[in-house]
C-alpha cells in the first residue's frame, strides 16, 4: 500500500486533494479534509457549532458536526455523486474543527458564533457550518450579512421558525421573524421548502408545503427558488427535519409527510446558479437514530453544497482561461 496514507486529516500538506485511508478508520474530520485553524487559502471552511440549549422539544443536536463528520468519511475517496470529480482536486477546504462555547452562559452564546464566524469570513472563504439546533442560523445570518448585506434566504425545513421573538429570545423556533425585522433577511427573495406547520406570520417570505413540493419535480422546485432568489447573494440554511422521518429520524422535532432526501438532494443539485454564499446543515440529533440515516443524509447535504463551490469554481477558472486565450494571453 505505498501510496496509502492514514489520518489524512492531520499529515495532509495542503488543503487540496482526496484522502486514500479505509473509510472505517482514521481521523474524521469532514470528508478526511485538513484539521486546521489557518485558514488562508482556502476555498471554504467546514466548522461545528456543538449547540442545543435552543431546541423546544428534544436535545441532542450538539452531538450534530461529530455524527457528520462520522458519516462523510465515505465520502472521500471516489468522485463524488452527482458531480463526477474529486470536488479537492482545484477545490481548497479544510475542517476547522468546532466553536467553544461556555455550556453554563447561553446568553453569550449568539455573540461567540457570530465573532467566530466574522473572523473566518474576513478570510474570503466561503463558511459551510454543522449545527447544532436552527438557532445558531441566527448570529451566522449577521456575521455573512454585514459582509453582504441583506440576504435572501433559502431555508429547508418543516418549521417557518417565525414564532413571536422580544429579540433577546435563545431559540430555535424564532430567529426568522427576528432576522427579517432586523433588515438580515429580505423576506421578498426568501423561499422556505417543506414547511409543515402553521405558525402565526410568514413575514412575507415564500413557503412552498410539504404537500405542494410532494407533487412537484425536483426541478420545479429548484426553478422556484431561483425564481425567488433573484439574483442576490444567498444564505442556504438546511434544517434536516426538512426531510420526512423516515429519511431522517434523527432530529429533535420531526414531522411526517416531508420529502424523500433523492428529491431534495436532486434539488440542491440544480442551484448552481445561485449566488450562494454561505451554507449550513443543522438539527442532527444522531442519539433518535440506529444506523447514521440522518447523519448520512446530513453530510450528503454538505457534500452538495461543496459540489455547487467545486463547479463555480470551474466555470469561473475556464472563463478566465477563455478570456486569456482570447486576448493572445
Amino acid at each position: 500500500m505505498p501510496n496509502k496514507n492514514i489520518d489524512h486529516a492531520f499529515t495532509a500538506r495542503t488543503a487540496l486533494g482526496a484522502a486514500s485511508e479505509p473509510t472505517y478508520a482514521g481521523a474524521l474530520s469532514f470528508m478526511r479534509r485538513k484539521y486546521t485553524k489557518d485558514v488562508r487559502g482556502a476555498d471554504a471552511v467546514v466548522w461545528g457549532i456543538p449547540f442545543d440549549a435552543a431546541v423546544t422539544n428534544r436535545p441532542g443536536a450538539r452531538f450534530g458536526p461529530q455524527a457528520i463528520r462520522r458519516a462523510s468519511a465515505i465520502l472521500d475517496n471516489d468522485p463524488q455523486y452527482p458531480f463526477s470529480r474529486d470536488l479537492f482536486e482545484n477545490l481548497a477546504v479544510v475542517d476547522y474543527g468546532d466553536c467553544l462555547l461556555d455550556s453554563g452562559n447561553h446568553q453569550k452564546t449568539p455573540a461567540t458564533i457570530e465573532r467566530e464566524a466574522a473572523k473566518i469570513l474576513k478570510s474570503g472563504a466561503f463558511l459551510l457550518t454543522l449545527g447544532g439546533d436552527h438557532f445558531v442560523t441566527w448570529p451566522l445570518l449577521k456575521a455573512h450579512a454585514a459582509i453582504h448585506g441583506p440576504l435572501a434566504m433559502v431555508q429547508f425545513d418543516a418549521h417557518q421558525d417565525t414564532w413571536p421573538d422580544d429579540g433577546k429570545r435563545i431559540d430555535h423556533g424564532s430567529f426568522v421573524g427576528r432576522a427579517v425585522k432586523e433588515g438580515i433577511i429580505d423576506p421578498d427573495r426568501s423561499i422556505q421548502i417543506g414547511i409543515r406547520t402553521h405558525a402565526p406570520d410568514t413575514f412575507g417570505i415564500k413557503i412552498l408545503h410539504g404537500y405542494e413540493i410532494e407533487e412537484m419535480r425536483a426541478a420545479d422546485i429548484a426553478y422556484a427558488i431561483v425564481e425567488r432568489t433573484g439574483g442576490r447573494k444567498t444564505y442556504l440554511t438546511f434544517d434536516i427535519d426538512c426531510l420526512d422521518p423516515a429519511f431522517a429520524p434523527g432530529t429533535g422535532t420531526p414531522v411526517s409527510g416531508g420529502p424523500s432526501s433523492a428529491k431534495i438532494l436532486s434539488t440542491l443539485r440544480q442551484l448552481g446558479q445561485i449566488d450562494i454564499v454561505g451554507a449550513d446543515i443543522v438539527e442532527v440529533a444522531p442519539a433518535y437514530d440506529h444506523a447514521d440515516i440522518t447523519a448520512i443524509a446530513g453530510s450528503m447535504v454538505a457534500m452538495h453544497y461543496l459540489g455547487l463551490l467545486a463547479e463555480r469554481k470551474a466555470r469561473a477558472q475556464e472563463g478566465h482561461n477563455n478570456l486569456n486565450h482570447g486576448q493572445g494571453i
